[in-house]
């Protein structure tokens, strides 16, 4: 794993072969019968919570572990696991619309997507109230990540035709998509998973 500076690690292979053209070029449409799926256990999970959790958090549990942690100091490892795997196939199947790779998102393998975090020993490791207040400290990296994604958007389109042209992904354009990736998903740990306390860096890199 590249990124253990910061307690939610996570990277993407970068595919140094030639990529497929063909579900390149129709990648949009190729996609969607695993996003089905992906929604699929994302709304089951809204029975959980509020479906204003489900939009936010793509049917992660959150309010459980909030308040677990803020009344019980703990923090139950199968509620832990359950998101960590979702989380996971949330990202493949973003990594694989971004054109990062051509091989089809696994429901349940990890391939090309790393992404990993700690158990957290919640008395020892996270304030019992800062799970009340994080979705409100990580208000300036919503921001930067709202124009990171208008930046993703334009960079993707740019590697569509790229590779169609070369079969390769820029690794320029790749690790930029991978950073913002990266830096996404420390937002979703520190702010909704609440599996850190450690405020994540304003950085691209690992």
């Amino acid at each position: 794993m590249a990124d253990a500076g910061y307690p939610v690690q996570f990277s993407v292979d970068y595919p140094d072969r030639p990529l497929d053209r063909l579900t390149t070029a129709f990648r949009i449409f190729v996609v969607i019968p695993i996003a089905i799926v992906l929604w699929s256990v994302s709304a089951g999970s809204g029975q959980w919570g509020s479906r204003g959790a489900v939009v936010a958090g793509g049917g992660l549990l959150l309010l459980g572990p909030l308040l677990m942690i803020v009344f019980r100091q703990k923090y139950p490892r199968w509620w832990l696991d359950w998101n960590r795997e979702l989380w996971r196939f949330s990202n493949r199947v973003t990594a694989y619309f971004s054109l990062m790779d051509d091989r089809y998102p696994s429901t349940d393998e990890e391939q090309y997507v790393h992404l990993d975090f700690p158990y957290p020993d919640v008395p020892v490791t996270l304030n019992r109230w800062l799970p009340l207040v994080k979705w409100l400290l990580a208000i300036p990296h919503y921001v930067v990540l709202f124009f990171l994604g208008i930046a993703v958007l334009v960079v993707v389109i740019i590697a569509w035709f790229a590779i169609l042209i070369t079969e390769r992904y820029p690794r320029g354009l790749f690790d930029f998509v991978e950073g913002v990736l990266r830096w996404n998903n420390r937002v979703i740990g520190y702010a909704f998973i609440l599996i850190t306390d450690q405020y994540p860096p304003f950085r691209l890199s690992a």
